[in-house]
């Protein structure tokens, strides 16, 4: 049997040559296509940050705080406050009462002597503006007997109010209850020309009582000292 071969031409042999290429080209075309129908593009929106909010300071509140000796009586407290730096008042002590040293806060200090040996303390001192007010005073008093502190509405009826020499005074009389130990403090808050003058007698709870008249009678005569 005869065969006829025929010799391919130039042309078909480019062609052949170059339909893999071309079948390559078109099925990554296909997939790039199919890959572009397919994919879903997320947008995600990142929050801004914002400033932390921080509560406000004291020292950021007030740039010019008072200082420290304006905040409360070192009398009981652990917090060392400047005493007023001028007599300020001046008073006259039961011949009775024994003058005892002024120490750093002091500006008047006496012991009274019982007949029985039992003694009670009396401290005059001052601090510059209302160190607290009458309410906090009243409470560092209170707490000074183990007594529990008041709230604001309570302190009308805690205390006395009463003028003498042109002056002002907040009475108190606390008594503890520690029935092993019974203390009392007689007090009184004057405040005089920026500051704030803390009387106070403290002892045993019955010696206290029996000279509270006395003590009352030396308060009347506290009046402004004279130049």
């Amino acid at each position: 049997m005869n065969r006829t071969h025929r010799t391919p031409s130039t042309a078909n042999i480019l062609a052949d040559r170059r339909r893999p290429a071309l079948r390559g080209a078109l099925l990554f075309l296909s997939l790039l296509m199919a890959a572009c129908r397919d994919s879903k593009v997320d947008a995600y929106r990142i929050p801004k940050e914002k400033d932390a909010n921080f509560p406000v300071t004291a020292a950021a509140a007030a740039p010019s705080p008072a200082p420290a000796a304006a905040s409360t009586p070192a009398d009981g407290m652990n917090v060392p406050v400047a005493a007023a730096s001028d007599a300020g008042l001046a008073w006259t002590a039961p011949a009775s009462w024994q003058s005892k040293p002024l120490g750093a806060l002091r500006k008047g200090s006496y012991a009274i002597a019982g007949t029985t040996g039992v003694t009670a303390d009396v401290s005059i001192t001052a601090f510059p503006g209302a160190v607290g007010g009458e309410l906090a005073n009243l409470n560092r008093w209170r707490g000074q007997l183990s007594l529990p502190p008041i709230v604001e509405s309570d302190l009308d009826s805690s205390v006395t109010r009463l003028s003498q020499n042109g002056l002002t005074f907040t009475l108190v009389d606390l008594a503890g209850t520690d029935a092993a130990n019974p203390r009392r403090i007689l007090g009184a808050m004057v405040p005089y020309e920026g500051a704030m003058w803390f009387f106070k007698l403290s002892g045993p709870d019955a010696f206290v009582a029996t000279t509270k008249r006395t003590f009352l009678d030396f308060l009347m005569t506290v009046k402004a000292a004279t130049p």
